[in-house]
């Protein structure tokens, strides 16, 4: 779709709700007027961009109700769901124009002041990352890479502990480590480090061999990161 092909449909939507809609007024892409309320600005593109949402807070400083227009979103570029809240958090409104034939318009967001949801729990688990994650061991930026969090610094303690002193009960490595969750870090071997030996007593775990390739590639570096 072209800009112009995004014109006609809200033209017809926005008098449809009884406003008088003019195109191309001192840059506006879309002005329109109800009786004595406040004028509407609707900015047009073929997608959702950053040039597009920085022409919507330009708009934003001659009217609190501004609208952005697009066609539907697709799978290439912003998603349809990170549009809405960027847009949520900026105040602009957002419609959805159809490719279709009769080329609908779908409001999906209106205009309105932002208020940030309470944190609380996520902001709980935030800090408790930071706060227990021992020294600084990831680097800022990168992909690809496994990111060392707390969870993975306490399974590394535990299976540094095996790999120096052998199979051991759940028990003795949460006492020596401080590692207070290491029977369930066992229990769970999220990482595959872990296992019961054949023919030993109940509770005791050794490390598998990849536990062992974990321990010699980066125990060290997430125990002592600074």
């Amino acid at each position: 779709m072209y800009e112009t092909e995004l014109y006609g449909p809200v033209k017809a939507f926005l008098a449809s709700q009884g406003y008088e809609v003019k195109a191309e007024v001192k840059g506006c892409d879309v002005v329109a007027r109800r009786g004595d309320e406040p004028p509407l600005i609707v900015e047009l593109k073929t997608r959702f961009s950053l040039p597009l949402v920085l022409q919507g807070i330009e708009r934003q400083r001659l009217a609190d109700n501004v609208y952005l227009a697009v066609p539907p979103f697709t799978g290439r570029g912003v998603r349809r769901k990170e549009a809405l809240a960027l847009c949520r958090r900026l105040g602009l409104g957002l419609l959805c124009v159809s490719s279709a034939p009769g080329h609908a318009v779908e409001p999906l967001l209106d205009p309105a002041e932002y208020h940030p949801r309470k944190r609380g729990p996520a902001l709980g688990r935030l800090l408790r990352e930071f706060e227990l994650r021992v020294g600084d061991p990831n680097t800022g930026g990168a992909t690809g890479r496994k990111i060392i969090t707390v969870y993975r610094q306490d399974a590394l303690r535990c299976a540094g502990f095996l790999g120096v002193n052998g199979p051991s009960k759940a028990a003795v490595v949460a006492r020596a480590t401080g590692v207070g969750k290491a029977g369930q870090i066992f229990l769970k071997d999220y990482y595959g480090w872990f296992e019961r030996p054949p023919e030993t007593p109940r509770g005791i775990y050794a490390l598998t061999l990849k536990g062992k390739q974990a321990v010699l590639r980066e125990g060290n570096e997430a125990s002592h990161s600074c």
